[in-house]
């Protein structure tokens, strides 16, 4: 970690995370993650979170505030898919002259979504009255754009959409996106206002930002608007990193995350700052002044945050032999100079600490906490005025219960079965003048026994699996004979009439009561049982001998497929290695199909090392007519 800016110094990072969630896990806290940057502001792209997903753990960290704007499409795939939030370090939330502290903040970039400032209300932003509420609610629905004003500039917090070659949905959607945004821009850019814009926004604007740009690589629409835009053609930006490193190469940001190129920095760099307007000094109007040369000081791409690094990371083999920690982006920072403090404020309403999900969670965590006291004291008191003495019949049910549980070792027995809501009538014999010296010892034997065989009569989920695999014949049934077959009476006849025996039984126990043994049942009953299980466990043993049978089978059939698999498998003709499977993925004709590539990890031509490009389809019927 480098040391502290000075006081008028600010650095700004962005980032793009690739999930917040992963991040936080990999530095352990929220708070360590953005102390590693040692940044003023930090803003970060693609946070994966929904608004009802937002908690402490991942909006609140010490001596920051903190702004999140995230999706609220339920577009198939866009759920939970992109997101931004913007981290300010502060000494002081409120009563703050630090600029790092922004005075306002806004949701979204068409005005719709919601403004922190209290004389504005949410209405459609300066110079899109031409479109329609529904077509702004959209471009903005996505979570993209967090907006800040830190009096001295404006700052955007972008995550730009991506569109694919054959994607016209999204190919019109990201036309939008970026044309209403540049409305918003030229509207504060009239006003006098300073932007800074930054992010990735899914754009390399020129050859040199790409590994393998082709001779029409600068022809695409998206890459002439973002030129158009830059103060060498004619816009209002300047791109702080071109800026500062106009000739560099490889200066990549972002690198494919299936294909290993991190391996061999085969990426390129869609990650970007961006400001328009003036120099902060007076003097502005003075031949060379601008701010570049006055105000930036530095602007390069974090590398050490990359996940492959050499001689700690194993080669790509089709895969990464240990997963890789970390985004499949790099942070890009400025750092600025001459920065002065602004007038008195506090933080706006729109930051996360009067989120409701996060300020209601605080707020009423001692409330939550004396509600279960509550009820817990509520519930006690029910529970002591049914043991009254004036329901006998009640409260010796529930004592009977108590002791079934406590004193009574009986597998099975369910509490269901006799519970304070139920009639007792039907589970505890009636206590009658020919009753009287029946002892409790033998209320609670009466009442387990009755509740055993009740919940043995109910068919539950053990019962029924058992049933099932009784049907089925075990290897060793083809070669004994059933004990019970001269006698035409099987195991489940039995369990019945001894059902029935332990009911009658329980019945007649206000006149007699039988002899029982630990487990609460008679002799005889354990002799049936004794036999029932014996030919139970002879059933388990053939169904447990089949299904080892049948898992050497699938064993040896999927040795076979991987030998025959191994055996065609093409080598590829660069490094004659055997080449790794791929599937489409892709919607068309060839998709599902199975194709076979290079196992090194994706590179530049030149390099002998890197992927050698080989491909063939798995299937002669795959390939394309």
């Amino acid at each position: 970690m480098k040391g502290k800016l000075s006081s008028d110094e600010m650095k700004i990072v962005t980032y793009n995370v690739n999930g917040l969630r992963q991040r936080i896990s990999q530095f352990g806290s929220l708070l360590k993650l953005l102390n590693s940057f040692d940044a003023d502001i930090i803003c970060i792209q693609e946070t994966k979170l929904r608004r009802q997903e937002l908690t402490v753990n991942l909006a609140i960290a010490d001596g920051y505030e903190s702004f999140f704007s995230c999706t609220r499409t339920y577009d198939k795939g866009r759920t939970g898919y992109s997101g931004v939030a913007t981290f300010c370090r502060v000494k002081s939330a409120f009563s703050s002259v630090e600029a790092a502290l922004p005075i306002a903040a806004e949701e979204g970039f068409t005005g719709l979504l919601g403004c922190s400032r209290k004389d504005e209300a949410a209405s459609v932003a300066e110079g899109l009255e031409e479109y329609s509420r529904e077509e702004l609610l959209k471009v903005d629905s996505e979570g993209r754009c967090i907006i800040t004003d830190h009096g001295h500039f404006v700052l955007f917090n972008l995550y730009g959409p991506r569109a694919g070659n054959e994607d016209a949905d999204r190919i019109k959607f990201k036309l939008s996106f970026f044309k209403i945004l540049e409305i918003r821009w030229e509207s504060l850019l009239r006003r006098g206002r300073r932007i800074f814009v930054v992010g990735d926004l899914n754009i390399a604007p020129c050859a040199i930002d790409r590994c393998d740009a082709g001779p029409d690589f600068e022809k695409n629409e998206f890459r002439t608007w973002f030129r158009s835009k830059l103060v060498e053609s004619g816009g209002h930006f300047f791109d702080f990193f071109r800026e500062k490193n106009p000739n560099r190469r490889e200066a990549f940001t972002c690198w494919p995350s299936n294909t290993g190129a991190e391996q061999f920095n085969y990426g390129t760099r869609i990650d970007h700052i961006l400001c328009a307007g003036s120099c902060l000094h007076e003097e502005h109007d003075v031949e060379g002044h601008n701010l570049v040369t006055c105000h930036v000081k530095e602007c390069n791409i974090l590398t050490e945050y990359k996940r492959w690094k050499p001689g700690n990371a194993p080669s790509w083999k089709g895969g990464w032999n240990n997963k890789l920690e970390g985004s499949d982006h790099a942070p890009v920072y400025t750092s600025l100079l001459e920065i002065p403090d602004v007038s008195q404020h506090s933080t706006p309403s729109l930051a996360a600490r009067y989120l409701p999900i996060i300020h209601g969670l605080q707020q009423t965590l001692v409330s939550v906490l004396m509600r279960r006291q509550a009820a817990k004291q509520v519930k006690s008191h029910v529970v002591s005025s049914s043991f009254s003495d004036e329901s006998i019949i009640l409260g010796g049910c529930s004592h009977s219960v108590k002791r079934s549980i406590t004193n009574c070792n009986v597998p099975g027995t369910d509490i269901s079965c006799c519970s304070l809501d139920q009639d007792c009538e039907n589970t505890i014999p009636k206590v009658d003048d020919h009753s009287e010296d029946l002892t409790e010892e033998a209320t609670c034997n009466t009442t387990i026994a009755f509740n055993r065989e009740y919940v043995s009569s109910m068919p539950n989920k053990e019962t029924r699996k058992r049933a099932r695999k009784s049907r089925q014949l075990s290897l060793r049934s083809f070669f004994q004979e059933s004990p019970n077959l001269d006698n035409g009476v099987d195991s489940s006849a039995t369990d019945i009439s001894t059902n029935q025996t332990c009911v009658v039984d329980s019945n007649n126990q206000s006149q007699e009561a039988p002899v029982m043994d630990d487990h609460g049942c008679s002799p005889t009953q354990n002799d049936t049982n004794g036999s029932a299980s014996s030919q139970g466990q002879e059933e388990q043993d053939g169904s447990r001998f089949l299904e080892k049978e049948k898992n050497n089978v699938a064993l040896l059939e999927w040795q076979r497929i991987q030998l025959l698999m191994q055996n065609s498998i093409p080598l590829c003709k660069g490094h004659r290695e055997p080449c790794v499977s791929r599937v489409v993925k892709k919607p068309g004709p060839t998709c599902g199909h199975r194709f076979y590539v290079c196992a090194r990890a994706e590179g530049p031509s030149s390099n002998h090392e890197a992927n050698c490009g080989y491909f063939r389809w798995a299937s002669m019927k795959s390939r394309p007519k």
